[in-house]
């Protein structure tokens, strides 16, 4: 479930190279899209628990929805102004601050394997972001710090507050979105393939891969959630470089064979230490 959702949520690059629209328009369609089949989905789950969930909403959903469409504005708008490579090696820095947050807010220690993961990345990404070569303009690197303070967020809430329904959240994550920008947005000058490819963008990179995120964060510490979301970090890239010959700088490189590293230096450390198995109910 983890690989295919980072395999979804890994295709962002793609979609904002291909999508002409500005940056409001695709904030605003792809909201309303995402918002709405991530509640579909809820429905179909939920079936007849559905009112009774609803009803039952209380601060941690909507606190864990503010995260979440902070995260997807900035960090859309960090894909928009500055290169792909810069944005996703900054955002890997998110196991870093879950590992700060999740200790002090709800006491979740982290491993030693999972401090030494997350300082190296940290490195990583600041040799990246120091380098007078590097590319990108400041602003889309500002936000992508802001999408990996907000995503760190969302994992500690979600973590906190296992007991609670997150799936309309998400959904109405997206759908905040879509009314923060709407005064903005121009929908009705978007052409028929930029919606067709806003229309994939909403129900599969990020509907589908927000449910299976919500189902998975709630199933392990929190901090190894946003170390295993980080992985898409050399896959974002990697196919703008593929399809859309956007070639990062040398310290963009550098600095994400690091983080990439550190990322798969921590996920061999816990196969080898043969944590217990986690008995997780049948749904």
């Amino acid at each position: 479930m983890w690989r295919f959702r980072r395999f979804l949520w890994s295709l962002s690059g793609l979609f904002m190279r291909a999508i002409e629209a500005d940056l409001m328009t695709i904030l605003f369609l792809r909201g309303l899209v995402s918002g709405t089949t991530v509640f579909v989905f809820f429905l179909v789950v939920e079936r007849g628990r559905s009112w009774s969930i609803l009803k039952a909403m209380r601060w941690p959903t909507l606190l864990a929805a503010v995260f979440s469409a902070v995260s997807m504005m900035s960090g859309l708008g960090s894909l928009y102004y500055t290169s792909i490579a810069d944005s996703m090696v900054i955002y890997a820095t998110a196991p870093f601050i879950t590992a700060f947050l999740a200790y002090f807010y709800i006491g979740e220690k982290p491993s030693r394997a999972t401090i030494a993961a997350s300082t190296i990345a940290f490195l990583g990404v600041l040799y990246m972001v120091t380098d007078s070569q590097g590319s990108g303009s400041m602003l889309g690197k500002g936000l992508a710090v802001v999408m990996a303070i907000t995503v760190a967020c969302l994992a500690v809430v979600m973590r906190k507050h296992r007991e609670v329904s997150m799936l309309p959240a998400m959904a109405a994550s997206a759908w905040l979105c879509s009314l923060s920008t709407a005064a903005f947005a121009s929908p009705l000058s978007a052409g028929a393939t930029d919606l067709g490819l806003i229309a994939a963008f909403g129900i599969v990179q990020n509907g589908i891969g927000l449910a299976l995120y919500t189902f998975g964060a709630k199933r392990i510490p929190a901090v190894d959630a946003s170390l295993l979301t980080a992985l898409e970090v050399p896959f974002t890239p990697l196919w703008v470089w593929i399809f859309m010959n956007e070639v990062p700088s040398q310290a963009t490189q550098i600095g994400g064979a690091v983080v990439l590293t550190a990322l798969l230096g921590h996920i061999y450390a816990e196969v080898r230490r043969n944590r217990a198995p986690v008995t997780v109910a049948p749904l």
